[in-house]
């Protein structure tokens, strides 16, 4: 059970109202720059909390002290910045034998039973269980690619936290959102790691690089079934999804212009980790997609598409909804997709307007942007002074219960955002997860160590380590087992729940483990390091590091009560050896009011 008295604390003491910045009315909807005179320190921690994922107090200062063209172009002209990351290290989980990766077990098997080889195992000539290793193969690399998938999402969350590019970062992850893939089906960590540096390598850059190159992009080809698009039999999946929700949105083309875009992207497929051109596969007819008539290949109807008013419209106001607001007037939007259309697709210019821009500081736009888990979680790491993303709280399972998990989107329309972020439950959630970083739960258990018992893993492991033979360890609790079931054993070519223990185990001697250690908070260093002296200054300082909009003088002076009583005093120097718990029960408070939820 989570302390929920904490949080109801700061519910209740978020009778709490956020105070607006004062900005003209006429900014709102305007695309002139922002006069130098009115840039400010609170203007720049709006612009990098939105371009990435906050700032800490001397970041804010250092980009307050610029002119505003100069701090947004510092944002967006990103690649002149010396970033040196470290590569995401394999575990070495992949071996040629597993590629290609057949569709299911049971295919699997089958073509071990064919052929006497499958997944790169060959099938036992004679003997009990003949196909068990085959089986075991299959599962494991189910396992073992989800494990390092988790292990992706922590090296590119840590990646989020340390970046000195923070903008290339987060148009990655909104990258990911749009153009959705998940290795739930895919199935194979390495496309999605190929995947998500492509997003990076071209998250500035022109969209019609990008969409080419994730149209061609292995993980997108097998998240959309590109196998199965040929000549004579097209399937429209990727054809579909690209009108739809990577270029122009519904209701802005036909059902037939589906069908002739699918013949024209016949015969894309990939071959390992390389995207591949089957000639024979694809189908060289004349094609009419969108009222134009040709003999058209892939790219051509791309092209095709970019040419649509609509294209530019629905993707500028898609990026303008992510960084901007979420309510997008009809002119607006066509003025976004002129701006897009005439910046010929360059996000980064576009995005160079957006943020340079009045209507970005207005205060339609301040303060009122639900944050998304991820940025949620690593905004407040960023902002806590932490280098390193903690494995205690996991972080994959703190995004995943909060909505949004790296690398496993619910669907290729990705996550929903906005207002579905937040619901009562959740926001329970949100403020736990506070909770569980500044006071790290003592009996935390690493779930990429430890199976879900879906399968009775950990029985059979039990029952396999008592010595019991194969069918007495795998049989369903409560059955019993006679000689003849133990007959049946010996005489099958595999056993499910015995491939599951078998997987499971392989998987994680092979996939290296997330490093488990807790959040290096030293909340007491972050206020001295600040020179506040009373519990009030403590708290203002920790306001205004954390949250994006002023708090009402009466929320306020209720935090510093509250920081006090813990305290026993108002003078810091006095509780310099023993206010570090205190502080951090503040900072929980402070960071489950509603006010923090929005960036």
């Amino acid at each position: 059970m989570r302390p929920l008295k904490k949080l109801l604390i700061g519910l209740l003491v978020l009778g709490a109202t956020a105070v607006a910045h004062a900005a003209p009315a006429a900014w709102i909807d305007s695309l002139e720059p922002l006069p130098a005179a009115q840039w400010s320190r609170a203007r720049a921690a709006h612009l990098l909390e939105r371009a990435g994922f906050g700032g800490s107090p001397t970041e804010v200062a250092q980009f307050a002290s610029m002119s505003p063209r100069d701090a947004v172009q510092t944002l967006v002209r990103y690649k002149t910045v010396n970033n040196p990351l470290p590569l995401f290290q394999e575990s070495g989980a992949f071996d040629p034998g597993l590629d290609p990766f057949v569709p299911s077990r049971p295919a699997a098997t089958d073509q071990a039973k064919e052929t006497g080889e499958a997944l790169g195992v060959k099938s036992k000539p004679e003997g009990n269980r003949k196909l068990q290793q085959v089986a075991d193969r299959f599962l494991y690399w189910l396992r073992a690619t989800k494990l390092e998938s988790q292990r992706i999402a922590y090296w590119w969350a840590n990646r989020m936290l340390v970046t000195k590019r923070p903008l290339e970062e987060k148009m990655t992850l909104f990258w990911h959102g749009h153009f959705a893939s998940s290795d739930e089906k895919v199935r194979d960590y390495r496309k999605m790691l190929i995947q998500n540096q492509l997003l990076r390598d071209k998250a500035t850059g022109n969209f019609r690089d990008l969409l080419i190159a994730v149209a061609q992009d292995p993980a997108m080809l097998a998240y959309l079934d590109a196998a199965v698009n040929v000549k004579g039999a097209p399937n429209e999946n990727f054809a579909r999804e690209i009108m739809e929700l990577f270029t122009m949105g519904v209701g802005n083309y036909s059902e037939e212009d589906i069908r002739e875009a699918a013949r024209a992207f016949t015969g894309w497929n990939f071959n390992g980790l390389k995207f591949v051109m089957n000639p024979d596969k694809h189908d060289n007819g004349a094609k009419t997609v969108l009222g134009i008539s040709g003999n058209f290949d892939g790219v051509q109807v791309i092209d095709i598409i970019l040419a649509q008013p609509v294209t530019a419209e629905y993707i500028a106001s898609k990026l303008y909804r992510y960084f901007v607001r979420e309510e997008v007037s009809p002119e607006m939007r066509i003025k976004l997709g002129k701006l897009l259309r005439d910046n010929r697709y360059e996000i980064g210019s576009f995005l160079e307007t957006l943020f340079m821009s009045r209507d970005f500081y207005s205060d339609a736009s301040v303060g009122n942007r639900i944050k998304p888990p991820v940025e949620l979680v690593v905004s407040t790491y960023r902002k806590m002074g932490l280098t390193e993303i903690p494995g205690i709280p996991d972080f994959n399972d703190l995004t995943d219960s909060m909505g949004q998990k790296l690398l496993f989107p619910p669907n290729v329309a990705g996550w929903a955002g906005g207002k579905s972020w937040i619901t009562p439950g959740l926001l329970l959630v949100r403020g736990n997860f506070v909770y569980d970083t500044v006071f790290p739960p003592i009996d935390f258990v690493a779930n990429d160590r430890v199976p879900d018992d879906r399968y009775g893993i950990v029985p059979v492991a039990d029952k396999l380590a008592m010595g019991k033979d194969v069918t007495a360890a795998t049989k369903p609790d409560g059955k019993d087992v006679t000689s003849m079931s133990m007959q049946n054993d010996r005489d099958e070519d595999f056993n499910t729940r015995l491939a599951s223990y078998n997987a499971w185990r392989k998987a994680i001697e092979k996939v290296r483990p997330i490093p488990r250690a807790t959040a290096q908070l030293d909340m007491a260093r972050l206020v001295r390091d600040a020179g506040c002296q009373t519990a009030q200054q403590a708290v203002d300082h920790l306001l205004a590091r954390f949250l994006s909009m002023p708090i009402d003088s009466a929320t306020r002076t209720k935090l510093a009560a509250l920081l006090e009583a813990d305290l026993g005093t108002a003078d810091l120097k006095r509780a310099d050896s023993y206010m570090e718990d205190a502080l951090r029960n503040t900072l929980h408070v402070i960071l489950s009011l509603p006010a923090y939820q929005l960036g």
